[in-house]
């Protein structure tokens, strides 16, 4: 007989708290299903059988994992604190108030939507509790521009209306026309008429606007339901029209840009779910003791610090990439591989061997049977204290196929997949790599995508100790919808850890806005030292002189029809470079090898940084073209160095 663990949520009148608990209930009650004929549909006895398995290899005691109930408002002053928006409700540090009105300015329609209804709902819930909390009317944030007739209230029902209101000075307009703002260098969106709605991903406008435009069409129109189980074959082939500039991906950009970019996403990702009436909240967990040590029940953060003492630069937990290569090394044609577990007792002991043995290298790889790594890897997964998805952002990803379209399902996870934090997008975009080699080999393993997705998703989704209380026609729909979202991340990974460019803009508009800032704030000082001071107002200081020189040379040697690329961790430290229409990143990184001698790095291991100007630094896709990119950003400066991929 099948049995399930359903976890029980009770919430304690003391604490405030919800108590997870588990308790068995007979699987034979779970509701009927009708199974597609189709033989790559989801089989969810597959699911209901990998559960068996997880209750099986599971047989220790389950921690309580105790979720905080958000009062009232909590969830506003967070979800604006992550935002990078802290200075709407409390006193911050200057730099911080700086960095909100850069970050205010570049906010589309939408996204300036979500900010307001969070201001909105923040000021109610301190009216409520008589709070003199400093919460700005909405209309202190998002004045509308002189002579507008516009009022805050016209503002917040802009995801009701479909007329385009206009922005205001400090930022409310359309993505679609911020390359405008940022001078001509930008290349403009695609046409929309030659982009094959249903196929192509538009990354050049914002996502929740084309939700806008999108639901203004379907106004009367009878929306078509998606599949959650369609085949391997009739998913959507998405493709991303080509961009002159290069795509992004993630760990291209600098930490600096890496956090504006989450703090978008979050903007983002809320006003596309706004524009559903997708009513997401994040959760937060009580935080409960932690082991600092070992591999399994590990978090990810410590588990990582522990590796990089022993392997610099290591953004994967070495026993899972250990794990991973045995299995592969063992061969990906094994029939049933990651669906057929190891004997439990068994794994059990092997998993204790590897705690003690690990580490000082004396495992007996040789001996470790592929199922039984496989069923390892699983149970390393399910282990961790806190899901691979986060906690904060889990209730998220189960939300995406709520969204209307395949689409802007894929949208949704793109964001999200940014959101995550950078160890847990490292490890699943690792997984997801594997996922995909295990795939490549279905004709012999057996294992499709759809199979790989239903077997793997209660290992990501049902993380230790905790299910949500939810009947069993609910139980039923979560189980087909997060094998779902497992099949999504690995069929379209490459597209999901791509920062689209509508954000990039956004992120090199706010670092433009803040060096604005900057200049200004620092001529206002300089006009009040010069009061006090009798040297000669005009000398400029040796960092500015410098800058000064760099710019002009700049600009000298591109109005000459080159550029000039330095590589100081080379002996060819500099060289310029023919500027033509056809100079692509990778034409560069060909000559350097080509002229270097010796050639002390391998050619795939070389990026070409975009550095400075209105990005602070970007690892630059080979096929971007140069003189785009020197349009867009005329005062960057182009350097080779090594990269860690």
């Amino acid at each position: 007989m099948v049995t399930k663990l359903v976890c029980c949520l009770h919430l304690s009148r003391r604490t405030g708290n919800y108590n997870v608990q588990n308790r068995s209930k007979n699987a034979a009650g779970k509701p009927p299903y009708n199974r597609c004929n189709s033989q790559d549909s989801l089989d969810m006895d597959v699911f209901w059988k990998e559960v068996e398995s997880i209750g099986e290899a599971d047989t220790g005691p389950q921690e309580e994992v105790q979720l905080k109930v958000a009062d009232e408002g909590e969830h506003e002053e967070a979800w604006l604190t992550e935002a990078g928006l802290a200075t709407l409700f409390q006193e911050s540090d200057p730099d911080d108030s700086d960095d909100s009105k850069a970050m205010l300015s570049t906010l589309t329609r939408t996204q300036a939507a979500a900010v307001e209804k969070r201001v909105e709902l923040l000021k109610q819930t301190m009216r409520k509790r008589n709070k003199q909390y400093h919460v700005p009317d909405v209309r202190e944030i998002f004045k509308p521009p002189p002579g507008s007739t516009a009022d805050s209230e016209e503002t917040q029902q802009l995801g009701e209306d479909s007329q385009a209101t206009e922005r205001s000075e400090n930022g409310k307009r359309d993505v679609a026309s911020s390359d405008k703002a940022m001078g001509n260098g930008a290349c403009p969106p695609a046409d929309q008429s030659t982009l094959n709605s249903e196929t192509d991903l538009n990354l050049e406008v914002s996502f929740a606007e084309q939700a806008l435009s999108y639901r203004e069409r379907s106004k009367g129109v009878e929306s078509q339901s998606q599949s959650e189980s369609e085949a391997d074959d009739k998913l959507p082939n998405f493709k991303v029209p080509p961009d002159k500039t290069g795509r992004t991906k993630v760990g291209d950009l600098a930490p600096q840009d890496m956090k504006m970019v989450r703090r978008l996403a979050l903007i983002e990702m809320t006003a596309l779910f706004d524009m559903a009436k997708i009513d997401w909240k994040s959760n937060k967990v009580v935080k409960l003791k932690e082991k600092e040590s070992g591999l399994f029940g590990v978090p990810l953060a410590t588990l990582l610090e522990q590796d990089q003492r022993r392997v610099t630069g290591t953004k994967v937990p070495l026993i899972l990439q250990r794990l991973i290569s045995h299995i592969e090394g063992e061969g990906l044609d094994t029939e049933g591989l990651l669906r057929i577990p190891g004997v439990a007792i068994r794994v059990k002991a092997l998993v204790q061997e590897l705690e003690a043995k690990f580490y000082e290298g004396t495992f007996p790889w040789e001996t470790l049977k592929q199922h039984d790594a496989a069923s390892i890897l699983k149970f390393f997964i399910r282990e961790l204290p806190h899901p691979l998805l986060t906690v904060e952002y889990l209730s998220a990803f189960i939300s995406v196929l709520k969204l209307p379209t395949n689409k802007q399902q894929l949208q949704a996870l793109n964001l999200l997949v940014l959101l995550l934090p950078e160890t847990s997008r490292d490890t699943l975009k690792a997984l997801m790599e594997f996922f995909q080699r295990v795939i490549d080999h279905k004709e012999q393993n057996k294992m499709t995508l759809n199979n790989v997705a239903v077997v793997m998703a209660p290992n990501i989704f049902m993380f230790k100790g905790f299910r949500n209380k939810i009947t069993e026609q609910q139980e039923f729909s979560m189980a087909t919808g997060t094998a779902s979202i497992v099949r999504l991340l690995i069929q379209y990974q490459n597209l999901l850890w791509t920062i689209p460019r509508f954000i990039i803009n956004q992120v090199r508009e706010q670092n433009t806005e803040k060096q604005k800032q900057k200049k200004a704030s620092k001529e206002k000082g300089m006009k009040r030292l010069l009061k006090k001071m009798t040297h000669d107002r005009d000398k400029p200081d040796k960092q500015e002189r410098n800058t000064s020189e760099v710019r002009e040379r700049l600009r000298s040697d591109s109005s000459q029809g080159f550029i000039r690329v330095q590589a100081p961790e080379f002996s060819k430290v500099s060289m310029a470079v023919q500027l033509t229409e056809d100079l692509q990143a990778s034409d560069i990184l060909v000559r350097f090898v080509s002229q270097e001698s010796p050639v002390s790095v391998k050619r795939e291991d070389l990026c070409l940084y975009e550095i400075g100007g209105n990005i602070k630094e970007r690892c630059l896709d080979e096929e971007a073209y140069m003189k785009a990119l020197l349009e867009l950003n005329p005062s960057a400066e182009w350097v080779i160095r090594p990269t860690q991929r």
